[in-house]
């Protein structure tokens, strides 16, 4: 562990940092390290990371050499090391008793109460927390409340907002809400989500020459619609940052859709069925198609040096459910501009 931790440092808002390093973190519900890429991308450390699921450990460990503790539930606090950022993408689950307002005490018998209880033991400086769009409004927006009234509880201050990772430089329409919060006694109030970077990007830029994908044939398949990009005033080709979807399988339900790959993809998914289960399906040189894992990985902000799991279901799986890596280095940016 780095000695540095971020409690035995003196820093004014006057300093400008450009980096995390000297800053230890934690990544628990890690998954295949989506936290850990950007947060090492920044030279954060990483003191200590906790998975559950087997296949998804292997992964990390053959990419970061580091073997993930297991069941989050099962690790006490005192068995985690000091850090200075809890990073966490935790799963979603009902609060039974949520809105009473009690704070901690609503979140037992969740995955959030093993973030809370942590929390409380150690202080950290700074929690990172990624979810599904719909905990904003879970539970008629109940969920959501106890997890700000915990973490305030908790002694912090409490910023979230809803990003899309399709306006952070990669194909994919993935929305994901993301809270960052800052323990009181550090007195910032001025930290802001990061704007859209508006950079034009389609799955045409991350395509694979020799793709390992699923194709397509069925007798059921409409395509309705021709999508031809066209070219704006300077010659560049008009690339919508959002998915176009230009035919069905079948009836066109969840996983039935067919989408142009001069558009972005669909949010990939880690379960769901239908013909373009976990991916979507696109018409890609004249071909109906799953993506690959490799494109999967491309779509989420993983770079090509990044070690596959060697089962294609497995990590369709994986990359469903991870976070948008481009999405976390941005509000990265934003944490060290008020650091």
């Amino acid at each position: 562990m780095n000695a540095l931790i971020l409690s035995d440092v003196l820093e004014t808002k006057s300093e400008t940092r450009k980096s995390l390093a000297g800053y230890a973190y934690v990544d628990l519900f890690a998954g295949i390290g989506g936290f850990h890429l950007a947060m090492s991308s920044y030279g954060a450390e990483c003191v200590f990371a906790s998975e559950w699921d087997n296949h998804a450990s292997k992964v990390y460990e053959k990419n970061f050499g580091i073997k993930p503790y297991g069941d989050i539930m099962k690790i006490k606090e005192n068995e985690i090391p000091e850090h200075d950022i809890l990073c966490a993408g935790f799963p979603c689950q009902a609060f039974s008793i949520s809105g009473k307002q009690r704070g901690f005490e609503d979140t037992r018998g969740t995955l959030f109460f093993d973030i809370a209880r942590i929390v409380r033991y150690h202080r950290p400086k700074i929690l990172f927390l990624e979810n599904v769009k719909n905990l904003e409004k879970h539970d008629n927006g109940n969920t959501i409340k106890v997890i700000v009234h915990t973490l305030m509880d908790l002694g912090y201050q409490v910023n979230y907002k809803v990003l899309n990772a399709s306006d952070y430089g990669l194909p994919q329409n993935r929305e994901r809400i993301f809270l960052v919060c800052f323990r009181n006694d550090l007195d910032i109030s001025d930290f802001k989500f990061p704007p859209p970077i508006g950079k034009p990007i389609s799955l045409m830029d991350i395509m694979e020459d020799n793709p390992k994908a699923k194709v397509i044939r069925r007798n059921d398949i409409t395509i309705y619609k021709n999508y031809e990009p066209q070219n704006n005033i300077l010659g560049d080709l008009e690339l919508p940052n959002k998915p176009i979807q230009i035919g069905i399988v079948n009836k066109g339900g969840q996983g039935e859709r067919i989408y142009s790959p001069y558009g972005h993809a669909c949010t990939l998914s880690a379960y769901g069925g239908g013909a373009g289960s976990k991916t979507g399906i696109y018409f890609i040189n004249g071909v109906l198609r799953k993506l690959s894992p490799r494109e999967c990985a491309r779509v989420q902000g993983f770079p090509d040096s990044f070690e596959l799991d060697t089962s294609s279901q497995q990590a369709y799986k994986q990359f469903g459910n991870s976070v948008a890596v481009n999405v976390l280095k941005e509000i990265i940016k934003e944490i060290i501009k008020v650091i």
